[in-house]
């Protein structure tokens, strides 16, 4: 089997091409393709394109391993590895302009489910801004080749906490609810649109503790694992694996303070 950093090489060189793909296309301008959940949850046709640029290299470069894109869905290999990618994380940031979207590739072994798998090599690339996060499984997260270290000693009422919100508008009030009650508990929020790079944020200091539910696989699979190789816990409540329930991030200690918060103000049951 190919070693980590071999895999992480595929990552970063496809990744890296699609997000060239991708801000071309930005610059270009950006046509809306198709809504999914709701209307505002859109898919662009660049992001129809970046993801078969990185289905199809990804063929040349592992024609065994499994496929799992958020256009395209999954497809098993045989090999035991599951490429999991979002070929635009934070599609409505790059509809509007905003410079604040990335491509996201990892791979991981055992079945494609965030429940089960291990994940050993990932990379997010923001193209808009140059910026280009790698990690593998035991081998540290990086920035732009800058080793990582998630932020230590912060206390809770210090806190920034990122977040995200459902593209239904009903269960977004719900999540207010959480909002109004844990803003008096941190320094502030911060709602930024992708969760790749939420994650990532973790990792380098950006931000203290990220969480949020509705999240699928290819939204933090790369950046789950940015985020714990620098040192950061990604989990969820009782001790359980983050996945489509809920997803937080933060240094071990501030997570033991955080998670406990979220429970008390029900953040399940919204």
């Amino acid at each position: 089997m190919a070693s980590h950093d071999e895999l992480l090489d595929i990552a970063l060189g496809i990744a890296q091409r699609a997000g060239e793909l991708v801000k071309q296309r930005r610059a270009e301008g950006v046509s809306v393709a198709a809504s999914k959940s709701s209307p505002e949850d859109i898919v662009t046709f660049a992001d129809k394109e970046s993801e078969e640029l990185i289905r199809s290299l990804l063929a040349e470069a592992r024609p065994n391993d499994g496929f799992f894109g958020e256009e395209s869905g999954a497809e098993l290999g045989t090999s035991g590895l599951t490429w999991v990618v979002d070929p635009i994380d934070g599609t409505v940031n790059y509809a509007y302009g905003i410079p604040v979207y990335a491509v996201s590739i990892a791979v991981v072994e055992g079945e494609p489910d965030p429940q089960t798998w291990r994940a050993l090599a990932g990379a997010v690339v923001n193209p808009a801004l140059g910026e280009t996060y790698t990690a593998t499984a035991g081998g540290g997260s990086f920035l732009n080749g800058r080793r990582l270290e998630v932020a230590t000693g912060v206390q809770l009422p210090l806190a920034l906490v990122g977040t995200g919100f459902s593209y239904t508008a009903e269960r977004r009030t719900r999540q207010m609810d959480v909002l109004r009650g844990l803003i008096h508990e941190v320094r502030d929020i911060r709602r930024i649109g992708s969760a790749a790079l939420d994650l990532c944020s973790v990792a380098s200091g950006r931000l203290d503790v990220y969480y949020e539910r509705g999240l699928n696989p290819w939204d933090h699979a790369a950046g789950a694992l940015v985020a714990s190789e620098a040192g950061a816990r990604v989990g969820a409540l009782d001790g359980a694996r983050g996945g489509r329930e809920l997803i937080i991030a933060a240094e071990p200690g501030l997570y033991d303070r955080f998670a406990p918060l979220l429970a008390a103000l029900g953040v399940t049951d919204r």
